[in-house]
């Protein structure tokens, strides 16, 4: 396990030197999504790989415990059993940093690229997200099901993080209180449009504070933020004041996760770990729906971060939608041919 982020003072004067070129992120980010796409075994393997860093998430008005239990059935096995028995890791568990040493390109591995794999872990997703009210549903399920799998939950206000200060601390408290070992938390976008970065930056240490052991996500809005400026300061300032994760969106906003925008996010990370030693992990999540955009963010992670990002404890993918889309691909690996949607269990 990665060690968390235990903050530092914030810097001010870092923060208000910080300047983002705007078309050398956009050039960027369009060679990255130009890239060549991997193809047949080492395609497969990288989608395999995808799974085990999705928090898989039901964020709606009308979830009930029965859809929550449904949806930790789909992430303890989000694969078909008898397309991993095809594939020969029906019994192997996937180890990450194996997984990513066997398949770095697709002229090397071979017929070898989906047995790179260590017994570590099982082949599930990373975690369940749900909101507050339902993680007490998830952590039983789970339980029932002698899963050790996270449950993160959102929280402080989620999505517009408008609610009173104490009203989202307490939110943050009883989510973890229920069995939550990972919170998503929401910044209060107006502190970061106004430029307050010392109140926002006591205002996320708080909800440091509040997790306790729990893992902190902390979710910037980029797509309410204006300028990858303030997305680059405000990511700064998450991890200053101890975020163990920065995120992208909430899922809810009008624009959500962006190849440019990550660009940005993970330069910060960068820059923070070459200034202080602690490795910060990245979130995208909101509107991530199919399997090509999962080996996209991949490529992108390890271009821009190294492998040592490529695994659970430092990538997620908070998506709903996307492992439908990556069960298909990988279905279409083992028998050439595309399954309807209602062929695969559903989450």
């Amino acid at each position: 396990m990665t060690a968390r982020n235990p903050g530092t003072n914030l810097d001010l004067e870092w923060i208000s030197k910080a300047r983002v070129n705007t078309q050398a992120v956009l050039k960027r980010a369009q060679c990255i999504q130009g890239q060549k796409t991997l193809k047949k075994q080492w395609q497969a393997a990288w989608l395999l790989k995808a799974v085990t860093c999705i928090d898989l998430t039901t964020l709606a008005g009308d979830d009930t415990p029965s859809n929550v239990h449904r949806l930790c059935l789909k992430a303890i096995q989000p694969i078909r059993y008898d397309l991993l028995k095809k594939m020969d890791m029906h019994n192997k568990g996937l180890m990450v940093r194996d997984l990513v040493v066997s398949i770095p390109d697709s002229d090397a591995g071979g017929e070898d690229a989906l047995k790179g794999a260590s017994v570590e872990r099982g082949v599930t997703t990373a975690a369940v997200c749900v909101y507050p009210s339902r993680v007490a549903d998830a952590v039983t399920s789970l339980k029932a099901a002698n899963s050790s799998l996270p449950v993160a939950s959102v929280a402080t206000g989620f999505p517009a993080g408008q609610t009173p200060l104490e009203t989202r601390l307490q939110e943050v408290r009883m989510a973890v209180a229920d069995g939550a070992t990972e919170i998503d938390i929401v910044i209060n976008r107006t502190l970061a449009l106004t430029g307050q970065w010392e109140a926002m930056y006591d205002e996320i240490r708080q909800f440091r504070e509040a997790c306790g052991d729990a893992h902190m996500k902390t979710i910037l809005a980029i797509g309410e933020l204006g300028t990858f400026t303030n997305v680059y300061k405000a990511s700064m300032v998450a991890m200053m004041a101890g975020s163990d994760f920065i995120k992208t969106s909430t899922g809810k906003e009008a624009v959500n996760a962006t190849y440019p925008v990550a660009i940005v996010m993970v330069r910060a990370i960068r820059d923070y770990f070459l200034c202080t030693g602690h490795k910060v992990g990245f979130k995208p999540a909101g509107g991530i729906r199919t399997a090509q955009e999962s080996l996209v963010w991949l490529t992108l992670i390890k271009e821009e971060l190294g492998n040592d990002w490529l695994c659970p404890q430092l990538f997620r993918l908070g998506a709903s939608s996307l492992l439908a889309d990556i069960e298909r691909q990988i279905y279409h690996h083992v028998t050439g041919q595309y399954a309807a949607y209602h062929e695969l269990p559903m989450a």
